[in-house]
């Protein structure tokens, strides 16, 4: 939000320095990240009256201009069109600094004989002295512009530029601002009521108003100009509204912008005699409606957008833009008038939807107080009663579905103090607030004041509102810097969190690199991740009001979105890429919100290692996944079962289904390679993925300190034959289930001649570790048998050999 200071002084005494001013702004919320000076590089160049327009003897297109600058009257060579008799100017001695017209270059002015007549300085447009682009002719000030002063004097400025922030719309006015310094310096906002001459006619017999949607428009107020000649708008109200980048129109389109600018309201002006059936409508859009907007596009339309309709169709987008059908041209003669309030978001998902910023939908979109759209509405009808000239009509219309009650919100001392930390007294609480036009009601004997916020103030809701408003308006600074009163509270560590940071230290120690991406997908990503085409299964969430088609679902798993960023990755990386993500997906659940799981996934592909003479051309596979989980468990102290998978993304004889007593935690796979030509990836692509929620539970177990073993351990190796359906991890478990068993490794796996067909043979080397004594061949063999037993019992293994 830019803001003129000379605008600002019409409205509040400023005593202040420019510098000081933002300063004191910047403290009290209001963020000026920079300003600008107008006129300080306008030395030499002051404010002259055309007396004489002559002929140039030796060129057709070129006038001799004499000027009155009050001590001196020179004559200099202008070829400018608008140059009239009378007319105030700015004029640039030989000397002064200005900007070429066609290059745009900073030249200082010279004196130059133009066809033969000498000229020693010149009449400047608007684009010579930085103030626009417009070069068609010089710059006329207006009629009161003191003859002879510096032009700095009447027309420099400064200009503030303030990041305001979302929840302080009343701040993007100069009204606004004005309130604050006046709040800020002890100052008194001079703003007084709009009165303008109104004819017989009430507005209400020329024009009704019917509002369909209440839910989508609290309030619609209108006014009623008739007589009215439209044309260029005057030099100071052009000025203003170049200072703020706006392009001037007309002085209809002008005034409806300078309001908006002043007050913080947007208007619109419609053509009167283009509004069918003299009625204007505000409902939602019909299916398939359309409307030729402001710019020239036709627009299509849908049910949940805003629109402005006569009785024939629509003529405006509600707080977006208005329509061609009903724009003000050189020949209207009768204005409509509209000031209205309208929901942010309806108004933000339309502007959205039609790509349609504006200044208005910005205000909308931070929600304007409905009371605010009367005082603006006043204010621009007696300016265009002013400027444009005719008569407005009696009364105002007003629609007002939408009326709340404010309630006071009570504010006790006590409250103050404990969010503060510093002693306010009720005066000084009253004070600061009375200053920013708050409503403030004490009662006698008590340390609580009643608050009520003034009409054009959106953010205050609750006490901690006010105690912010006291604060920022005495100062921040002024709230003493003191120790703790108690110590801080204990924290509560959040398990969840501590296993993500451990999982992250461990990933990122194996050569990882951590990725964010959006929670949000698309389901033509989603359906990359089925080799064969079918529904997905659940279906995901969608949302509401979507921003883009890529970004319309909830994701039900991390691994599209990191595919997505590994297929990028890959074509600007020759080497192997190891990527993980951590983050919840959003699993949809019957009649209730949906379920967010923490979950853990990540993604091997390309090269182990970078090319070298020692080789290193070897590709991630399988394994080198299951080994970051075998090595990331390890470390959490958490033993898992590995089981054959059915992951419909996976390659079905690559892959296997983590689990932990009987639960599925997660998996480990080789991609399909279906999946993996989707997502454009030339390499395999080796996956896994954990839920770290249901993983957590089995993560809480305290270590136990193991003392160093005294004695020597004892190593047997065995043979076992099988069915080829036992899995190494069931006869594992079994083996580990036994006393003195301290590890047991898998060397072997074969099928072949040497064992029955349907059979395989397993070779287990296991470690026996004693804690009291020395053991004996004969305790080794006993323990041993024991094993081959129950393995015989429970799998129908046999002992196919053992190792000397």
């Amino acid at each position: 939000m830019k803001v003129s200071l000379n605008w600002l002084k019409e409205y509040v005494n400023v005593s202040l320095s420019p510098s000081d001013l933002a300063h004191r702004l910047t403290m009290a919320g209001s963020e000026v990240k920079g300003t600008q000076v107008i006129g300080d590089k306008w030395e030499g160049i002051t404010v002259g009256q055309i007396t004489a327009i002559n002929p140039h003897p030796n060129a057709d297109r070129l006038r001799l201009v004499t000027l009155d600058l009050g001590t001196e009257q020179p004559t200099v060579v202008c070829g400018a069109p608008n140059l009239r008799l009378g007319d105030r100017v700015a004029f640039a001695s030989v000397g002064a600094q200005l900007i070429d017209g066609h290059s745009g270059q900073v030249f200082r002015l010279k004196s130059a004989k133009i066809r033969g007549v000498v000229s020693s300085g010149m009449a400047c447009s608007e684009r010579e002295l930085g103030i626009s682009d417009s070069h068609e002719g010089i710059l006329i000030l207006p009629a009161e512009a003191p003859v002879g002063i510096p032009l700095a004097d009447y027309l420099g400025d400064v200009i503030f530029d303030l990041d305001v922030t979302p929840n302080r719309p009343d701040c993007l006015s100069v009204v606004g601002i004005a309130r604050e310094v006046a709040a800020l310096t002890g100052q008194r906002v001079h703003l007084s009521e709009a009165s303008y001459e109104e004819s017989a006619v009430p507005v209400d017999q020329q024009i009704s108003i019917e509002i369909a949607a209440p839910e989508l428009c609290p309030r619609y107020s209108a006014s009623l100009i008739t007589g009215v000649t439209v044309a260029e708008s005057p030099g100071w109200l052009q000025q203003r509204l170049l200072k703020y980048g706006m392009r001037p129109i007309n002085n209809i389109v002008d005034v409806t912008n300078y309001v908006m600018l002043e007050y913080g309201q947007p208007l619109h002006a419609f053509d009167y005699q283009q509004i069918k059936g003299k009625k204007i409508i505000v409902r939602r859009a019909a299916g398939g409606e359309t409307i030729t907007t402001l710019d020239g596009v036709e627009r299509l339309l849908s049910e949940d957008m805003l629109v402005i309709a006569d009785e024939e169709g629509a003529v405006a987008v509600a707080g977006v833009m208005g329509g061609a059908c009903s724009e003000v041209t050189d020949e209207t003669a009768s204005i409509l008038l509209e000031a209205a309030n309208f929901s942010p978001a309806s108004i933000h998902h339309t502007g959205n939807t039609l790509r349609l910023p504006s200044e208005a939908r910005m205000r909308f979109e931070r929600g304007i107080r409905p009371e605010l759209a009367l005082p603006a509405l006043k204010r621009a009808t007696q300016l265009i009663v002013e400027l444009a000239g005719g008569k407005a009509d009696k009364g105002l219309a007003d629609i007002y579905p939408g009326r709340l009650d404010h309630k006071p919100i009570l504010l006790s001392t006590d409250k103050l103090k404990k969010v503060l930390g510093v002693e306010f007294s009720l005066d000084q609480i009253v004070a600061a607030l009375t200053a920013l036009g708050f409503d403030c009601r004490t009662e006698a004997s008590t340390l609580e004041v009643w608050v009520t916020a003034p009409y054009w103030r959106s953010d205050i809701h609750q006490d901690v509102d006010l105690i912010e408003e006291v604060a920022r308006i005495t100062g921040y600074d002024k709230i003493p810097a003191t120790l703790l009163g108690q110590p801080l509270p204990r924290q509560n560590p959040e398990p969840i969190l501590s296993l993500k940071q451990k999982v992250r230290h461990c990933l990122i120690g194996y050569g990882f690199q951590e990725v964010i991406t959006y929670s949000l997908t698309s389901l033509e990503m989603l359906n990359r991740l089925l080799p064969e085409s079918r529904p997905l299964e659940p279906p995901p969430l969608r949302m509401a009001n979507p921003m883009t088609a890529e970004q319309e679902y909830l994701r039900p798993s991390l691994r599209a979105n990191l595919l997505a960023t590994l297929s990028s990755n890959r074509k600007h990386e020759a080497v192997g890429v190891r990527l993980f993500e951590l983050g919840k997906v959003y699993l949809p659940q019957p009649n209730d919100l949906p379920e967010e799981p923490e979950i853990l996934c990540g993604l091997l592909s390309g090269s182990r290692q970078e090319r070298s003479w020692h080789g290193g051309d070897s590709a991630f596979d399988f394994y080198d996944a299951k080994g970051v989980i075998e090595g990331l468990l390890d470390k959490l102290g958490v033993e898992v079962n590995f089981e054959k998978g059915s992951d419909a993304s996976l390659h079905p004889s690559k892959q296997v289904a983590i689990t932990i007593a009987g639960n599925r935690l997660g998996t480990i796979g080789e991609l399909h390679p279906k999946v993996v030509a989707a997502f454009d990836i030339a390499d395999a692509v080796c996956l896994f993925e954990i839920n770290l929620s249901q993983l957590l539970p089995f993560t809480a177990a305290h270590k136990m300190f193991q003392p160093v073993p005294r004695f020597p351990a004892v190593e047997r190796d065995i043979a076992l034959v099988v069915d080829d359906d036992v899995t190494h991890y069931r006869v594992q478990s079994i083996i580990r289930g036994f006393p003195l068993v301290a590890g047991v490794t898998i060397f072997d796996v074969y099928s072949g001649k040497q064992v029955p067909t349907g059979k395989k043979s397993l070779a287990y080397r296991i470690t026996f570790q004693p804690l009291t004594h020395t053991l004996t061949d004969d305790e080794v063999d006993k323990i041993q048998q024991q094993i081959l037993d129950k393995l015989s019992q429970e799998l129908g293994a046999t002992l196919r050999r053992q190792a000397p």
